[in-house]
């Protein structure tokens, strides 16, 4: 199976951001990708809440899922939807919700990220996800034509219990779309990307944005890019580095089960007590 990464420098305007995604898409498509997977808060990236109030919608009003259905209805192909930021009816803060688009246009799964990202980087760069989002709380397996995938965003990378959990559960194939800082990505990306491979035999695939983000707001955000498609072993079969583009690797899923007999920790049910 040929998958597709897109890595995308998106603004906090959600219809320029579309149009630029769609014409990946396409362009993934027309490559051969059976499976395409776009990044992080595709839609909008943004952390001025006022701008999010402007531009974001519900999930049954949002034109990025809407036209990224279709998209997917038209070109015959899967497409995950890395997350959107998109508003709730019942909460003054929004959500980061991803989707798993089957190639009629159906959305088939959707995962809301669990972990939030509140970390002090240093004295200029904090983040407090939790002021503007509402944390997901269960984990989600899309079930696919070519085996079961584990769901997840960015920041959940750092709790390797949940990739263990999704494993465990059947899937072959793990997501992590992400809008990485750029001293964490320089710091700790790769590694944990191979390792969430490693340890459960997945392959992962984590599109990613990059670069330096054009806002509204006085301070730009940048991000750290280097999508990656990494194999069951840990070897990384493609990255993007730190440009706009597309990534593509053809995926052997015989090769989930036959890494997982080389090393079968994923399966081990030795239980222990805490100190």
């Amino acid at each position: 199976m040929k998958v597709a990464a897109l890595q995308l420098c998106a603004s906090d305007d959600p219809v320029a951001n579309l149009a630029h995604t769609l014409s990946m898409v396409q362009q993934a498509s027309e490559a051969g990708a059976q499976f395409i997977a776009t990044p992080e808060v595709t839609n909008c990236v943004s952390s001025s809440r006022r701008r999010q109030n402007e531009v974001l919608a519900l999930q049954e009003n949002d034109q990025t899922l809407a036209a990224m259905c279709t998209a997917a209805a038209r070109f015959g192909v899967w497409i995950s939807v890395g997350s959107l930021a998109l508003k709730l009816p019942d909460d003054d803060r929004f959500t980061n919700r991803s989707f798993m688009i089957d190639p009629s246009g159906q959305i088939v799964a959707q995962y809301d990220k669990i972990h939030m990202f509140d970390v002090t980087l240093s004295e200029t760069e904090q983040y407090r996800e939790s002021d503007g989002y509402r944390a997901g709380d269960h984990a989600v397996i899309a079930d696919t034509a070519f085996g079961k995938i584990g769901m997840t965003i960015c920041y959940d990378i750092r709790f390797p219990h949940l990739y263990r959990g999704l494993a465990k559960s059947g899937a072959s194939i793990l997501l992590i779309p992400a809008a990485f800082a750029q001293p964490t990505g320089r710091a700790h990306w790769e590694v944990l990307l191979r390792a969430r491979a490693i340890e459960t035999g997945c392959y992962v695939i984590a599109a990613a944005q990059t670069g330096e983000h054009q806002t509204s707001q006085r301070r730009p955000r940048k991000t750290y890019g280097h999508s990656m498609i990494v194999s069951p072993w840990g070897e990384i079969m493609a990255d993007a580095g730190e440009d706009q583009g597309i990534i593509y690797a053809d995926l052997d899923l015989s090769l989930v089960e036959s890494t997982r007999a080389r090393v079968p920790s994923i399966l081990s049910k030795q239980s222990f007590s805490e100190p």
